[in-house]
């Protein structure tokens, strides 16, 4: 069975409407657990015990939230040259352009040196259906490679 680990933080509920689309799409592979955390409740252990993490974020500032932030402060030394190409996705729910967000984790993802394997969806303003389902295909996708261990 494969673990998805889904980390967000949501203040105004975008980001965690997103997280639950996500959620909902790797929910659709069979032999998939999925692990829905908010930022400030994952820990080291989730990432190691998790065969793939989505990173959900609302663009704060033309930056990721602070507690994204926080969690991989919080996380990378315990976890540094464990998750060597550990399968990510991100998704964002942004007022602006979302990319400042974006590069951030990205950057950070670097530096844990997980493997980016999905485009990642980010949600401009108002959250419509066709975000969420582009959420669900996003999680859909995470969790079918990992069930078919092709990440």
């Amino acid at each position: 069975m494969s673990r998805i680990l889904i980390v967000y933080h949501s203040q105004t509920g975008n980001t965690g409407k997103l997280a639950l689309a996500v959620s909902q799409g790797a929910c659709q592979i069979e032999n998939v657990q999925v692990i829905l955390k908010k930022a400030q409740d994952a820990t080291a252990q989730d990432i190691l015990d998790a065969d793939g993490l989505a990173i959900g974020t609302p663009e704060n500032f033309g930056y990721m939230s602070g507690m994204i932030k926080d969690f991989f402060d919080r996380t990378f030394y315990q976890v540094q040259d464990k998750v060597f190409r550990k399968p990510y996705v991100v998704f964002i729910s942004a007022g602006n352009d979302g990319t400042g967000a974006l590069n951030a984790v990205e950057r950070i993802a670097l530096g844990y040196k997980l493997k980016k394997v999905y485009n990642p969806v980010i949600c401009k303003g108002k959250i419509t259906e066709e975000d969420l389902q582009r959420c669900r295909e996003l999680g859909a996708v995470l969790a079918g490679g990992c069930e078919a261990k092709i990440y």
